[in-house]
């Protein structure tokens, strides 16, 4: 494929307008958007994990929103090359492509790749799932942060997936992820823009705020409550769901629930920027810079 095809990433915190801006870049060059957010592939969560709506779905042709069930595993390597192959079908009609998601880890799939990790012994995964489902998170994280700190430090550390990985892989092998994770960057056939929003952090508190209680007026109880039987799928272990979990067994009442999503959603959005601010090749922007936006890709562009 010929290197003209430039890879448009819009990467930022949960509530802070990607899908506005990713919608409104893929109308002005006339593209399609891939969403690389790790929780909108699943059709069964739709209120909790803020998707585009109808008219947004329909502004714009989206990939990989409603394209999984919680029931079917899709790891960060499967998202990899699946969207590398959407990337070549979008390429063959479109000089420029969006892909947009907080997802930090899916965003480096594909931009920068991901390193080749050896099997792990499979045992040695029921044994600490079992761990995980009787004596919960805590002791996977304290022995996963003692033997490899590097991996532990730069992890989503409210994803089991992801902090089992780390352990079971030390326990395997008997050394540590962060050791193979080497940031060679893969070769990719197209060029690559990247574009983070960000803004006042107290600005950005009160949207998360505001837009948990907009998730509780549109039926996420109602949505969770659907779920309920399926609540150990770990795609269901995740902000918005777990807490409502909590309530729906009776730990804790309505008004904590949603201060907890509140609190948790806050607190995953300082981790997303954290994440970003490492990767010095985005270039900042708040939200409603969106003529700037244009600007700045037309000028990288030529």
């Amino acid at each position: 494929m010929a290197q003209n095809k430039t890879l448009i990433v819009i990467a930022g915190p949960t509530a802070i307008g990607k899908t506005a801006l990713a919608i409104l870049l893929a109308r002005h060059f006339s593209t399609e958007i891939v969403s690389a957010d790790s929780r909108q592939f699943y059709k069964e969560m739709s209120i909790g994990t803020a998707k585009p709506s109808v008219e947004e779905l329909n502004a714009a042709t989206h990939h990989f929103i409603d394209s999984h069930s919680i029931h079917s595993l899709f790891s960060t390597g499967d998202f990899e090359k699946q969207a590398l192959n959407v990337l070549d079908q979008i390429f063959i009609k479109h000089d420029i492509a969006i892909m947009v998601g907080g997802s930090g880890l899916y965003l480096d799939a594909v931009t920068k790749g991901l390193d080749e990790l050896p099997d792990t012994d499979m045992d040695i995964r029921l044994y600490l799932n079992t761990l995980f489902e009787n004596e919960g998170l805590e002791p996977i994280k304290l022995k996963l942060e003692e033997v490899d700190p590097e991996y532990y430090a730069r992890i989503d550390q409210a994803n089991p997936q992801r902090i089992i990985r780390g352990l079971e892989f030390f326990m395997s092998t008997g050394k540590k992820v962060s050791s193979f994770l080497t940031n060679s960057k893969k070769v990719r056939s197209f060029d690559i823009i990247k574009i983070g929003l960000n803004m006042d952090r107290s600005l950005l508190y009160d949207r998360i705020n505001n837009r948990v209680d907009t998730m509780m007026q549109g039926g996420l109880l109602e949505e969770v409550k659907s779920l309920q039987p399926y609540q150990s799928v770990n795609a269901l272990k995740t902000v918005g769901y777990t807490e409502l979990f909590d309530y729906l067994s009776g730990s804790i009442s309505m008004d904590q629930a949603v201060d907890k999503i509140k609190q948790n959603t806050r607190r995953f959005a300082k981790r997303q920027l954290t994440w970003f601010r490492r990767d010095q090749e985005i270039q900042w922007f708040e939200p409603g810079q969106a003529l700037e936006v244009i600007n700045y890709i037309n000028q990288r562009m030529g």
